[in-house]
Order: structure tokens, then C-alpha cells, then sequence
């Protein structure tokens, strides 16, 4: 009997983190455009006229990649989960565009999880209130 729950316990638990990593596979070979943030009392349009912000996620150097409407960024990242953390943007081009990057720079400090909706489009939330939200570009 108890070679029975132990099976069953094993078998769930691998279950589980099947699931949790299928979630956070969705993250990676793609590249994230941005279409919404939360927030800025100027519109998204008038944030970024030009060129929207974008994300990618490299799995081996858990490294945040992409440009934040401006000038091209790089920045540590941790998941656990559904929580995700990023770390201060590495050393970026010094361009300046308006506000669009300081307000995209300063929200990425701030997440701490993310999901996915049902179009598939990814969500980078404080708490559970969705902040930002991305679409597939690739």
C-alpha cells in the first residue's frame, strides 16, 4: 500500500512540474512586442510613436534581451513558478526618445510574475494586476 502512494506521490509531483515548465517554455524562442502598459498618464501611442518596446528570454543566460522603444537593453531574470524578477538593465545605447523608456525601464523593476492569457499573450503583473502586456512578434 504505501509503495502504491509513494508511486502516486512521484507520479503527481512529476505531473506538476511538467505543467510549470511547459508554462515557461512559452517564454522562450520568440520575441515580445509590447501593446499595453499600465500606468503613464500619456497614451501608449504617444509613448512610443516610432517603435514599440520588445522583450525576448535567452534560457541559458537567463538573460532579458530586446529594446525598450529606444535604445537597446539587457538584464538579468529569475523565475520561480509564476514570479519573475529582473535585475538592472546592463549597459545600453544612450539615445533619447522621450519618455516611452524610462516609463518601460522603470515598470520591468517593478514585476513580479507573469502569465499568459487565453490569446497567448503574455502578461508581466505586480501581484496579480497585469502591468504589461506583450504579443508574438516571432
Amino acid at each position: 500500500m504505501k509503495t502504491k502512494q509513494i508511486l502516486f506521490i512521484t507520479i503527481l509531483s512529476l505531473v506538476f512540474a511538467s505543467c510549470a515548465s511547459n508554462k515557461n517554455e512559452k517564454l522562450y524562442n520568440t520575441t515580445w512586442e509590447l501593446e499595453y502598459i499600465s500606468g503613464p498618464r500619456i497614451a501608449f501611442e504617444g509613448l512610443y510613436p516610432d517603435k514599440k518596446p520588445q522583450i525576448s528570454f535567452n534560457k541559458e543566460t537567463k538573460k532579458a534581451e530586446g529594446n525598450n522603444s529606444c535604445n537597446g537593453y539587457s538584464a538579468d531574470y529569475t523565475i520561480k513558478g509564476d514570479s519573475i524578477s529582473f535585475g538592472e538593465p546592463g549597459p545600453t545605447t544612450m539615445m533619447f526618445c522621450g519618455n516611452g523608456e524610462k516609463v518601460f525601464l522603470n515598470m520591468m523593476g517593478k514585476i513580479n510574475k507573469y502569465s499568459f492569457g487565453s490569446e497567448g499573450k503574455l502578461n508581466l503583473m505586480i501581484d496579480n494586476v497585469p502591468m504589461m502586456r506583450f504579443h508574438k512578434i516571432q
